[in-house]
């Protein structure tokens, strides 16, 4: 699988819970397309086939993204020692 950019990554994200709070509150035939839209994307970013393995597979790899920013960020510190 290619890895999504984290910036690109977390916008689907945010889009994603937007449109989901959006056609849970107030559903219509808008909301529904909206929301099968931003899914395949999602789905497609990682390479899954349900919103929910999308979901997580997201947070594995934001979880990812955060772990190698602290060791990028522990050695510059090593190195400026």
């Amino acid at each position: 699988m290619m890895v999504p950019a984290e910036k690109e990554l977390r916008t689907v994200l945010a889009r994603f819970a937007e449109v989901r709070i959006e056609h849970d509150v107030r559903p219509t035939g808008r909301t529904s397309r909206a929301l099968e839209n931003v899914t395949y994307t999602l789905c497609v970013m990682t390479a899954s086939r349900t919103a929910e393995e999308a979901l997580r597979t997201a947070d594995l790899l934001i979880e990812q993204y955060r772990t190698t920013r602290e060791g990028v960020a522990q050695e510059d510190e090593t190195l400026a020692a």
